[in-house]
């Protein structure tokens, strides 16, 4: 056994995952979720030795052994929040992950209440996409209506002009004509020396 094979040298390097992006997603969040159900239990249980711990003024929390994870949300929830999660555009997942933690930080909840926060950040987000997508839509309904009536109106504004009929005497003219200009320059007001 050669050492190149043994570090595995030669074989291409691991791609990212094959899978649709929307599975990563909703396995991303779901991870995310979990792991903050785990927390919150373990503040909980750090809140309740807190207060046997001033309420008896002893503490046994090196006695009580906790399970490993209590609380679980129900199939039907986790079934709903999964289907919920591939409505996220994965360009929104860390933004999605970044506002369930504020939030989980700011409300301190319990095991039980985590899913409902995950739910209503789930459905900001969601509402945030579709007015997103409604902007854009409109954007663009705007500019081809913009464009189209914008070159209408310089077509029709271009056919009032006509530059070639004029009362108005240029020093240009004059030249073209091959005559002496006037002394008077004509976009100066004439002043006259009275003797």
């Amino acid at each position: 056994m050669s050492l190149a094979s043994w570090f595995r040298w030669n074989e291409p390097p691991n791609r990212i995952s094959q899978r649709n992006p929307t599975e990563m997603v909703v396995e991303t969040l779901m991870m995310e979720l979990n792991w903050q159900i785990k927390q919150a239990e373990k503040h909980q249980r750090e809140r309740e030795n807190e207060y046997r711990k001033i309420k008896t003024g002893v503490d046994y929390g090196w006695l009580v052994s906790y399970p490993k994870q209590s609380y679980d949300i129900s199939p039907g929830e986790r079934l709903q929040l999964e289907d919920m999660c591939t409505k996220i555009h994965p360009s929104y997942c860390g933004p999605v992950i970044l506002r369930f933690r504020q939030v989980v930080a700011e409300y301190e909840p319990e095991a039980q209440e985590v899913s409902q926060l995950f739910r209503s950040v789930l459905q900001e987000t969601a509402e945030k996409i579709k007015e997103e997508e409604e902007a854009k839509k409109l954007a663009r309904q705007w500019n081809t209506r913009n464009r189209t009536s914008l070159s209408l109106a310089t077509f029709k504004s271009r056919s009032r002009i006509s530059p070639f009929i004029s009362d108005i005497k240029t020093i240009s003219e004059d030249v073209e004509r091959g005559t002496q200009p006037n002394r008077r320059v004509w976009s100066m007001p004439e002043f006259r020396n009275t003797k």
